[in-house]
Protein backbone atom coordinates (compact mmCIF):
# COMPACT_ATOMS: atom_id res chain seq x y z
CA UNK A 1 0.00 0.00 0.00
CA UNK A 2 1.14 3.34 -0.78
CA UNK A 3 1.30 5.74 1.41
CA UNK A 4 1.99 9.51 1.19
CA UNK A 5 4.49 11.46 3.34
CA UNK A 6 3.43 13.47 6.03
CA UNK A 7 4.22 17.05 5.34
CA UNK A 8 3.63 18.54 8.98
CA UNK A 9 6.83 18.96 9.21
CA UNK A 10 7.53 20.90 6.17
CA UNK A 11 4.27 23.23 6.90
CA UNK A 12 5.54 24.07 10.41
CA UNK A 13 9.03 25.36 9.58
CA UNK A 14 7.67 27.27 6.37
CA UNK A 15 5.57 29.10 9.31
CA UNK A 16 7.76 29.58 11.83
CA UNK A 17 10.79 30.80 8.69
CA UNK A 18 8.05 33.90 8.25
CA UNK A 19 8.49 35.22 11.34
CA UNK A 20 11.74 34.19 11.41
CA UNK A 21 12.78 36.87 8.60
CA UNK A 22 12.41 40.20 11.03
CA UNK A 23 15.29 38.91 12.97
CA UNK A 24 17.64 39.45 9.79
CA UNK A 25 18.52 42.92 10.80
CA UNK A 26 20.03 41.56 13.95
CA UNK A 27 21.60 39.15 13.01
CA UNK A 28 23.35 40.91 9.89
CA UNK A 29 24.43 43.34 13.36
CA UNK A 30 25.92 40.55 14.66
CA UNK A 31 27.94 39.22 11.94
CA UNK A 32 29.59 42.75 10.95
CA UNK A 33 30.67 43.14 14.59
CA UNK A 34 32.19 40.07 14.97
CA UNK A 35 34.07 40.68 11.93
CA UNK A 36 34.99 43.65 13.45
CA UNK A 37 35.71 42.21 17.33
CA UNK A 38 37.46 38.77 15.62
CA UNK A 39 39.77 40.98 13.02
CA UNK A 40 40.76 43.36 16.12
CA UNK A 41 41.88 39.61 17.96
CA UNK A 42 38.73 38.41 19.71
CA UNK A 43 37.82 35.47 20.23
CA UNK A 44 34.20 33.80 19.63
CA UNK A 45 33.36 31.07 21.94
CA UNK A 46 30.27 28.72 21.68
CA UNK A 47 28.52 26.12 23.13
CA UNK A 48 25.02 24.30 23.35
CA UNK A 49 24.02 20.57 23.94
CA UNK A 50 22.64 17.67 21.89
CA UNK A 51 21.52 19.03 18.80
CA UNK A 52 22.89 22.75 19.68
CA UNK A 53 26.50 21.47 20.07
CA UNK A 54 26.19 20.44 16.72
CA UNK A 55 24.89 23.42 15.69
CA UNK A 56 27.39 25.15 17.60
CA UNK A 57 30.57 23.06 16.15
CA UNK A 58 29.17 24.04 12.57
CA UNK A 59 29.30 27.90 13.06
CA UNK A 60 32.93 27.55 14.63
CA UNK A 61 33.95 25.23 11.39
CA UNK A 62 32.45 28.32 8.69
CA UNK A 63 34.27 30.70 11.01
CA UNK A 64 38.05 28.65 11.33
CA UNK A 65 37.66 27.01 7.46
CA UNK A 66 35.50 28.86 5.69
CA UNK A 67 31.73 29.99 4.99
CA UNK A 68 31.95 30.39 1.23
CA UNK A 69 34.76 32.08 -0.43
CA UNK A 70 38.41 31.94 0.20
CA UNK A 71 39.70 34.33 3.58
CA UNK A 72 41.50 34.45 6.40
CA UNK A 73 40.84 31.81 9.51
CA UNK A 74 39.13 33.54 12.41
CA UNK A 75 39.31 32.50 16.11
CA UNK A 76 36.16 30.34 17.62
CA UNK A 77 35.95 27.48 19.93
CA UNK A 78 33.37 24.88 20.27
CA UNK A 79 33.38 24.55 23.98
CA UNK A 80 31.67 21.20 23.88
CA UNK A 81 34.46 19.79 21.48
CA UNK A 82 37.49 18.88 23.92
CA UNK A 83 35.90 15.73 25.36
CA UNK A 84 38.73 15.34 28.16
CA UNK A 85 38.04 18.70 29.47
CA UNK A 86 34.27 19.01 29.69
CA UNK A 87 34.18 14.88 31.09
CA UNK A 88 36.61 16.08 33.81
CA UNK A 89 35.29 19.18 34.62
CA UNK A 90 31.67 17.57 34.54
CA UNK A 91 33.13 15.07 36.91
CA UNK A 92 34.78 17.11 39.13
CA UNK A 93 32.90 19.80 39.31
CA UNK A 94 29.19 18.89 38.00
CA UNK A 95 27.51 19.11 34.61
CA UNK A 96 26.26 23.10 35.40
CA UNK A 97 30.10 23.72 34.95
CA UNK A 98 31.36 22.55 32.11
CA UNK A 99 30.89 25.17 29.83
CA UNK A 100 31.01 28.32 32.65
CA UNK A 101 34.51 26.81 33.94
CA UNK A 102 35.88 26.61 29.65
CA UNK A 103 34.49 30.23 29.51
CA UNK A 104 36.76 31.30 32.40
CA UNK A 105 39.94 29.45 30.72
CA UNK A 106 39.52 30.97 27.35
CA UNK A 107 37.53 34.04 27.73
CA UNK A 108 38.54 37.49 27.76
CA UNK A 109 37.21 41.32 27.94
CA UNK A 110 36.02 41.94 24.48
CA UNK A 111 35.14 38.26 23.73
CA UNK A 112 31.76 36.99 22.47
CA UNK A 113 29.96 34.22 23.88
CA UNK A 114 27.14 32.58 21.57
CA UNK A 115 24.77 30.35 23.74
CA UNK A 116 21.78 27.85 21.50
CA UNK A 117 19.35 26.62 23.26
CA UNK A 118 16.25 25.38 22.02
CA UNK A 119 14.27 25.78 25.46
CA UNK A 120 16.64 28.98 26.98
CA UNK A 121 16.42 27.28 29.57
CA UNK A 122 19.83 25.04 30.28
CA UNK A 123 21.86 25.34 33.27
CA UNK A 124 25.14 25.06 32.46
CA UNK A 125 24.26 27.61 29.60
CA UNK A 126 22.79 29.99 32.28
CA UNK A 127 25.86 29.49 34.59
CA UNK A 128 28.66 30.08 31.21
CA UNK A 129 26.28 33.64 30.89
CA UNK A 130 26.87 34.37 34.21
CA UNK A 131 30.42 33.92 33.94
CA UNK A 132 31.06 35.79 30.30
CA UNK A 133 29.83 38.71 31.73
CA UNK A 134 31.71 38.69 35.03
CA UNK A 135 34.89 38.52 32.75
CA UNK A 136 32.93 41.66 30.52
CA UNK A 137 32.55 39.25 27.23
CA UNK A 138 29.65 39.71 25.15
CA UNK A 139 26.96 37.46 24.99
CA UNK A 140 24.46 36.34 22.17
CA UNK A 141 21.90 33.97 22.28
CA UNK A 142 20.13 31.69 19.72
CA UNK A 143 16.79 30.15 21.64
CA UNK A 144 13.03 28.77 21.10
CA UNK A 145 10.10 31.05 22.09
CA UNK A 146 10.42 33.90 24.41
CA UNK A 147 10.35 34.57 26.84
CA UNK A 148 12.92 32.38 28.56
CA UNK A 149 15.79 32.54 30.81
CA UNK A 150 18.98 32.72 28.52
CA UNK A 151 17.10 35.67 26.87
CA UNK A 152 16.71 37.35 29.73
CA UNK A 153 20.45 36.64 30.67
CA UNK A 154 22.50 37.47 27.46
CA UNK A 155 22.61 40.81 26.13
CA UNK A 156 20.95 39.72 22.90
CA UNK A 157 19.09 37.04 21.74
CA UNK A 158 17.52 35.28 18.42
CA UNK A 159 14.39 33.64 19.82
CA UNK A 160 12.49 31.25 17.32
CA UNK A 161 8.44 31.39 17.25
CA UNK A 162 7.80 27.45 17.00
CA UNK A 163 6.93 24.90 19.33
CA UNK A 164 8.96 22.20 18.59
CA UNK A 165 12.74 21.54 19.57
CA UNK A 166 13.35 20.54 15.51
CA UNK A 167 12.27 23.55 13.71
CA UNK A 168 13.96 25.79 16.29
CA UNK A 169 17.21 23.60 15.48
CA UNK A 170 16.54 23.86 11.64
CA UNK A 171 15.71 27.74 12.10
CA UNK A 172 19.65 28.23 14.32
CA UNK A 173 21.22 27.07 11.67
CA UNK A 174 19.63 29.27 9.69
CA UNK A 175 20.85 32.01 11.36
CA UNK A 176 24.08 30.62 11.73
CA UNK A 177 24.54 30.67 7.48
CA UNK A 178 23.14 34.23 7.67
CA UNK A 179 25.82 35.38 10.24
CA UNK A 180 28.28 33.73 8.41
CA UNK A 181 27.20 35.97 4.95
CA UNK A 182 27.34 38.82 7.05
CA UNK A 183 30.64 38.27 8.67
CA UNK A 184 32.01 37.61 5.03
CA UNK A 185 30.89 40.41 3.30
CA UNK A 186 32.07 42.39 6.28
CA UNK A 187 35.67 40.61 6.33
CA UNK A 188 35.93 41.54 2.24
CA UNK A 189 34.66 45.41 2.89
CA UNK A 190 37.52 45.56 5.61
CA UNK A 191 35.32 45.53 8.57
CA UNK A 192 37.18 43.26 10.15
CA UNK A 193 40.28 45.72 9.98
CA UNK A 194 38.39 48.19 12.25
CA UNK A 195 38.06 47.84 15.86
CA UNK A 196 34.58 47.12 17.76
CA UNK A 197 33.88 49.02 20.87
CA UNK A 198 35.02 46.83 23.75
CA UNK A 199 37.25 44.90 21.16
CA UNK A 200 41.12 43.55 22.09
CA UNK A 201 43.23 46.54 20.89
CA UNK A 202 43.58 49.97 21.23
CA UNK A 203 43.06 50.48 17.50
CA UNK A 204 46.01 53.04 16.97
CA UNK A 205 49.13 52.42 15.39
CA UNK A 206 52.34 52.45 16.83
CA UNK A 207 54.49 55.29 16.24
CA UNK A 208 57.53 53.33 14.36
CA UNK A 209 54.93 52.63 11.45
CA UNK A 210 54.12 48.81 12.98
CA UNK A 211 50.44 48.18 12.20
CA UNK A 212 48.26 48.76 15.61
CA UNK A 213 47.01 46.19 17.69
CA UNK A 214 43.69 46.14 15.77
CA UNK A 215 45.19 45.25 12.46
CA UNK A 216 44.88 48.65 10.79
CA UNK A 217 48.06 49.91 8.81
CA UNK A 218 50.42 51.78 10.45
CA UNK A 219 51.74 55.38 10.12
CA UNK A 220 53.91 54.14 7.66
CA UNK A 221 51.18 52.38 5.91
CA UNK A 222 52.09 48.94 6.06
CA UNK A 223 49.08 46.85 6.19
CA UNK A 224 46.99 45.61 9.55
CA UNK A 225 47.29 41.77 10.47
CA UNK A 226 43.97 41.25 8.70
CA UNK A 227 45.24 43.29 5.61
CA UNK A 228 48.12 40.61 5.38
CA UNK A 229 46.20 37.84 5.80
CA UNK A 230 43.57 38.81 3.31
CA UNK A 231 46.89 39.36 0.98
CA UNK A 232 48.12 36.28 2.02
CA UNK A 233 44.89 33.98 1.09
CA UNK A 234 44.53 36.31 -2.44
CA UNK A 235 48.38 34.38 -3.40
CA UNK A 236 47.26 30.74 -2.49
CA UNK A 237 47.81 28.15 -5.38
CA UNK A 238 49.55 31.18 -7.82
CA UNK A 239 53.00 30.63 -9.01
CA UNK A 240 55.80 32.99 -8.91
CA UNK A 241 56.11 35.53 -11.32
CA UNK A 242 58.35 34.40 -14.65
CA UNK A 243 60.99 35.70 -16.19
CA UNK A 244 59.21 38.79 -18.06
CA UNK A 245 57.15 39.77 -14.90
CA UNK A 246 54.45 40.63 -17.00
CA UNK A 247 51.45 41.39 -15.50
CA UNK A 248 48.75 38.40 -16.29
CA UNK A 249 51.44 36.22 -18.28
CA UNK A 250 51.82 32.61 -17.16
CA UNK A 251 53.58 32.30 -13.76
CA UNK A 252 52.71 35.70 -13.13
CA UNK A 253 51.50 36.96 -9.53
CA UNK A 254 48.95 38.53 -11.19
CA UNK A 255 46.85 34.94 -12.14
CA UNK A 256 43.69 34.27 -10.45
CA UNK A 257 43.93 31.85 -7.31
CA UNK A 258 42.41 28.57 -7.91
CA UNK A 259 39.25 28.06 -5.95
CA UNK A 260 39.60 25.18 -2.89
CA UNK A 261 36.62 22.43 -2.57
CA UNK A 262 33.71 23.75 -1.06
CA UNK A 263 32.62 22.94 2.58
CA UNK A 264 30.96 19.63 4.19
Amino acid sequence: MKTVTDTTHCDDLAKALEAFRDHAPLIERWGTGLARRLGSGARLLVAGNGGSAAQAQHLTAELVGRYRDDRPPFSAVALHADTSSTTAIANDYGVQEVFARQTAAHGRPGDVLLLLSTSGASANLLAAAERAHRLGMTVWALTGRSPNPLQLGADEAVCVDAPVAATVQELHLVAVHMLCEAFDQAVARGTADRPADGAAGSGEPAADGRPGADGRPGAGGRPGVVGRLVGRARTVGRTPPGPSGASGAPGSAGAPVTPGEGHA
